[in-house]
């Protein structure tokens, strides 16, 4: 996570705590060490953020302190209300935090819309502990161009392994693709996550080709459903 991002959301944590809150319970939702969450708290000081600290207490954030309130008309509200919560069914665990993290934020300036809700039930989820590869891993891969090496295991239960572009992710109901340049096979391959044993990022990058693949893959794939605001 960026430092940027890590300052926002230590700014979040803080507001929504009902206690003092440690450097190591703050490390621990930040994946991060005490060591970083010190500099962090320092770095919102130095840039006066209301950040109170007592030792053996813990960090708090004086009250008052707010970000500009986020302006949506009640559809906005319940359009973004149904949007997170069909995350869950993308089986995406880092993209299912950050939508409660956004929850949160909405619900704090905005009466919430419990009202609406959504059948958790989709893709299985990508835990490592059970083997799986993360998603956020293959998000990254798209989101930097780096190339990664994949090793797969298709529908007739043959094994390979590849190296790919990624260029794009597609969440289905019941499962999630990686769709990418394939570099054994020479062309455009759509691979199901739930079907990878192993997804390593290397240091290649494809920058300067991914726009131009990207632009193929959409025309050969004729993806004209996907949203695009």
């Amino acid at each position: 996570m960026p430092r940027s991002d890590r300052l926002f959301e230590i700014i979040q944590i803080l507001r929504a705590a009902r206690a003092p809150l440690r450097a190591e319970d703050l490390a621990a939702q930040l994946e991060v060490s005490k060591r970083t969450v010190y500099r962090d708290i320092a770095a919102l000081q130095a840039m006066r953020t209301p950040v109170e600290g007592e030792a053996g207490v813990g960090y708090v954030l004086r009250k008052g302190y707010d970000l500009p309130p986020l302006n949506f008309d009640a559809e906005e509200m319940e359009a973004l209300h149904v949007g997170l919560a069909m995350l869950m069914r993308t089986g995406d665990g880092a993209l299912q935090q950050a939508a409660a993290r956004v929850s949160r934020k909405i619900t704090d300036v905005h009466a919430s819309a419990d009202w609406l809700q959504v059948a958790p039930w989709g893709a299985p989820p990508d835990d490592p502990e059970q083997g799986c590869v993360p998603v956020a891993r293959l998000r990254a891969a798209v989101r930097d161009a780096r190339k990664l090496r994949l090793c797969y295991v298709d529908k007739d239960g043959k094994q390979t392994d590849r190296v790919l572009r990624p260029l794009g992710l597609i969440y289905h109901v019941e499962c999630t693709l990686l769709a990418g340049w394939c570099e054994l096979r020479g062309g455009f391959r759509h691979f199901r996550t739930d079907r990878m044993l192993a997804a390593d990022l290397l240091e290649q990058s494809f920058a300067e080709d991914a726009p131009m693949l990207r632009k193929l893959w959409r025309e050969q794939e004729d993806w004209n459903y996907i949203f695009s605001p």
